[in-house]
């Protein structure tokens, strides 16, 4: 329980300059009241006051800090849509938001003010604010009309009394109409009621004469009592008439009447009535109105002649619930009386109560205490007496309940303990009914979210975890995979898996096992030895995101599986390199004699360290043998002089392992009698020791001489490929172009070069070209000469450019010695160049398949080389060329050159049926295939 304070402040402001003038009265009421504090503060403050000016400063009046005001979200909560002021966060003060027209705000209430809270969270505190509004002098007294017009019967006695129209100044207390003064005053004087309405009359003081004077005029001022005073005028024109002496006479001086809020209109009121001694058309009288204002004249209306009052528009109880009217009766000689009718409007339950959430928090978590405010709720209703009386429920299943903490507030508690993990989520409906008769009831729907508290620890499914890795496995290697729950939410249910810290033969145990700490994966960091260590276990914490956060424990076992990596080792006999052990067995041993036992061991465990023996290389496999299982040497027969001196045993020890493994140790057994005779023969071991030394260091010496000559090799081809390339670049740079022969025998740009010459029929070459072609390298059956040959486009002349170049080298003397090939060079079906040897003739052309790019390039080659050799006998007018050619060169030495050319590549031998004229034969095609072929791969 909390104890807070009621604080009341009233500041008033008094004087002209609109000055501040304080007036403070403190009144402390101590309450005891759940969860929150409540106070009030009482403001006072002028009409009219500009938009910003400072109302009071809310921080030092109810005692509240400018921080608490920002971190409690202060905020003003009113009753209906016009904020006249705002609260200013910043600076903890109340400044004016809009123009206060204290006439427009209370019209005639004397005591005009507005009320609105003040709500602060966290703790939830609820401060009452009233601001009163004083009235400033503003307004003039006016006159409903700008001349009064009154008859007076010339018998009128002195004293008689005439009421005037009243000046109407919408200001109160001391602004408001305060006196009356008359001008001239010889015959008449004025008389101002004494009650909350200024009513003036004008009494007559001396008797008229209508044959002296018939008509009067004078000037009626109202005044009012501000600083500075402000006054209206009205004049009075005073008509006297012939006598009547007798004015009408209300049966009652105040009327009272009541009528229901929401009557219909013509709804009759009450009934008013005067009555007149005279007779005649003096008696007659006429009811009407006076001093009324549009509020009145719009919801009632009066029967001039009967005095009826009836509902002209809409009563609202709650708007207005009293209205005063004066009704004045006047007869036909103008006297007049006047009486006060009071309307009292009776209260309907017309209005449903009206649920405003004024403080709401959501979600609120689990582990909230009973008694937890959720949220602050204002309940109003408009009618009153029971008809406002308003009780607020809520669905009693729920763990909340409802209770009221001040007049139309309740607050939302919690009664009991939440669990998210069972109802995350609550849709509460308060619902507000009143009293009235029928009642009426109002509902509205609260959706309040639970949030998660961290009280759920991570659990695993089991205490003990129990997992097996095979030895050698890999780093890194997944070994196993843990998996808790929580039941809690988000962060708090986000769980990460940590390696405790612990010792496993003196290491931590984190150089053996990491563990993912999000998925809960375990992974070896280290290959394990199933000879060093079997087992080991390790813990492992399982903490989730909450704060503070929960953890579980839980251990697992690692159980490490041998495998077989390890294989035997030779205990004995000893293998050494220094010097050489063997076993005696006497020339009379007996069948069964024990020469020696090997002895081996394995590391590894069960099936994979049973070992068994076998003779697996031996001098003489029928003089001994080797246990299985004990591993010990022993004769199988007798020792016959024909044996061996020197006998030399390799047993195969193996495991049972899968699969298995195995190692082998010599034994050198002397069948001798005597020592002398074994050393002789055993010297020789030595000897041949030494003997594989040398070998060694020979072969290394080799070794190392022919790969200086493969170095040296390779430099040699890599020079001569050089110097080839060089030799293309320079073919590649001519100027001339070489002839095209397109895929049919006999090309179209056929032509008798000249038809002036020896030659007279003209050699047909079929050669195609790639891009870069001039870059390759080409093999030929036998050396050609390195002439470049340059045709120009029109292939109707040869070599026309060819003493021009100065980058050609020509060989003359080998072009002389060039001899024409064999013209009977024929590829078989089976050897012909392309992806099938097989292909019918028909569908072959010229070539048996389309030859390749780099196969039409080395034709064209060939084609030129053998044509510069075969026209190096050519006289000067033959095709252009060189006047040093003899013309002894016939057609009978051109060969066929389409079958005269290797093509790389290629799988087919060149055969041929006749010799060269000298008895030479070309260069073999396998030789120049092999040679070629390498060359390609590079």
């Amino acid at each position: 329980m909390l104890n807070f304070g009621l604080h009341r402040f009233d500041f008033a402001l008094r004087n002209k300059s609109s000055s501040l003038k304080w007036r403070v009265q403190f009144c402390v009421l101590c309450l005891c009241v759940a969860d929150f504090a409540y106070g009030q503060a009482h403001y006072t403050i002028p009409e009219e006051m500009n938009k910003g000016s400072v109302v009071g400063n809310i921080s030092q009046d109810l005692g509240l800090d400018l921080k608490r005001l920002i971190s409690g979200r202060a905020r003003m909560v009113t009753k209906g849509s016009t904020h006249y002021v705002v609260l200013d966060l910043n600076k903890g003060i109340l400044v004016v938001n809009e123009r206060i027209d204290r006439e427009n705000l209370c019209r005639q209430v004397s005591l005009c003010s507005f009320s609105f809270e003040i709500v602060l969270e966290n703790p939830l505190e609820l401060h009452g604010i009233t601001v009163e509004i004083q009235d400033v002098n503003d307004n003039t007294p006016t006159f409903p009309k700008s001349e009064i017009r009154l008859e007076m019967i010339e018998s009128a006695l002195p004293g008689a009394r005439f009421l005037l129209e009243s000046a109407v100044d919408p200001d109160v207390g001391v602004n408001a109409l305060q006196s009356y003064t008359l001008n001239p005053t010889d015959h008449f004087r004025l008389k101002t009621s004494s009650g909350s309405s200024k009513y003036v009359e004008m009494v007559l003081q001396s008797a008229l004469d209508r044959e002296k004077q018939g008509e009067y005029f004078l000037v009626l001022t109202a005044v009012d009592g501000g600083t500075p005073q402000r006054s209206g005028t009205v004049q009075i024109r005073i008509i006297v008439l012939d006598a009547n002496d007798n004015a009408p006479v209300f049966s009652q001086a105040v009327y009272k009447a009541s009528v229901f809020e929401n009557s219909v209109k013509g709804t009759l009121v009450t009934t008013v009535t005067a009555t007149d001694a005279d007779i005649g058309s003096n008696k007659e009288i006429t009811y009407y109105f006076t001093h009324i204002t549009d509020n009145i004249s719009e919801r009632f209306e009066l029967d001039p002649d009967t005095g009826e009052i009836r509902i002209a528009g809409q009563v609202d109880f709650e708007k207005q619930n009293v209205y005063e009217i004066n009704v004045q009766a006047k007869d036909s000689g103008g006297l007049t009386d006047s009486t006060n009718v009071i309307i009292e409007i009776l209260d309907v339950n017309d209005n449903a109560p009206v649920i405003t959430l004024t403080s709401f928090s959501s979600p609120i978590p689990e582990d909230s205490l009973p008694g937890t405010v959720i949220a602050l709720i204002n309940v109003q209703d408009l009618d009153s007496g029971k008809n406002g009386q308003v009780l607020c429920s809520i669905n009693q299943q729920f763990p909340f309940k409802i209770q009221s903490s001040l007049k139309n507030y309740y607050t939302l508690v919690t009664r009991s303990i939440l669990d998210r993990e069972m109802v995350s989520e609550y849709n509460i409906t308060v619902t507000a009914a009143d009293e009235g008769s029928p009642p009426h009831c109002s509902n509205q729907t609260i959706t309040l979210k639970i949030s998660d508290v961290n009280d759920n620890a991570p659990t695993f499914n089991k205490n003990i975890y129990t997992t097996y890795v095979m030895e050698n496995n890999s780093p890194g290697l997944s070994i196993f995979s843990l998996q808790a729950e929580d039941q809690d939410w988000s962060n708090n249910a986000r769980i990460s898996y940590f390696l405790e810290d612990g010792q496993v033969h003196g290491k931590p145990v984190s150089s053996f096992i990491s563990i993912n700490s999000d998925t809960g994966i375990m992974y070896a960091v280290r290959s394990f030895d199933y000879e060093k260590i079997k087992d080991f276990k390790c813990h492992v914490t399982a903490q989730d995101g909450g704060s503070p956060s929960l953890s579980s424990n839980v251990t697992v076992n690692i159980f490490v599986q041998d495998q077989n990596d390890n294989a035997p080792q030779i205990l004995y006999p000893v293998q050494t390199e220094i010097s050489l052990v063997a076993e005696m067995v006497p020339r009379s041993a007996d069948v069964g004699y024990l020469v020696t036992k090997v002895v081996a061991v394995d590391a590894d465990s069960g099936q994979n360290a049973w070992l068994s023996y076998k003779l697996h290389k031996a001098t003489d496999r029928t003089l001994f043998e080797v246990g299985l299982q004990n591993g010990e040497i022993r004769t199988l027969r007798q020792v016959v002089d024909k044996d061996a001196v020197k006998q030399r045993l390799v047993v195969l020890v193996e495991d049972n392992g899968q699969p298995s493994r195995s190692a082998t140790v010599n034994v050198n057994v002397a069948v001798a009698d005597s020592f002398p005779e074994v050393l002789s023969e055993f010297s020789d071991f030595i000897q041949d020791k030494d003997y594989n030394e040398n070998l060694t260091f020979y072969l290394v010496v080799s070794l190392a001489t022919v790969s200086f000559l493969f170095i040296v090799s390779i430099v040699v081809l890599l020079s001569m490929k050089l110097c080839n390339w060089r030799h293309s670049k320079l073919f590649y740079k001519s100027n001339g172009n070489l002839p095209v022969i397109p895929t049919s025998y006999y090309p179209p740009r056929y032509a008798d070069v000249g038809e002036t010459g020896t030659l007279r029929h003209v050699y047909n070459y079929e050669v195609c070209l790639t891009t870069n072609s001039g870059k390759s390298e080409f093999r030929y059956i036998r050396p050609c000469s390195q002439s470049m040959l340059s045709v120009e486009p029109t292939a109707a002349d040869t070599m026309p450019h060819v003493m021009k170049e100065n980058n050609i080298i020509e060989d003359s003397d080998l072009s002389m010695q060039q001899k024409p090939t064999n013209t009977e060079w024929r590829f078989s079906q089976g050897q012909r160049p392309g992806p099938s040897g097989s292909q019918r003739p028909e569908e072959a052309g010229p070539w048996p398949n389309p030859p390749t790019e780099a196969e039409q390039l080395q034709a064209l080659m060939a084609a030129a080389n053998e044509v510069s050799a075969a026209t190096a006998t050519l006289d000067a007018g033959t095709m252009g060329l060189s006047t040093r050619y003899s013309p002894q060169f016939t057609l009978q030495h051109v060969p066929d050159y389409r079958q005269n050319v290797y093509i790389p590549g290629s799988t087919s031998t060149l055969t041929g049926t006749n010799s060269q004229a000298e008895g030479k034969n070309p260069q073999p095609s396998s030789g120049n295939k092999k040679k070629s072929g390498k060359k390609e791969k590079k």
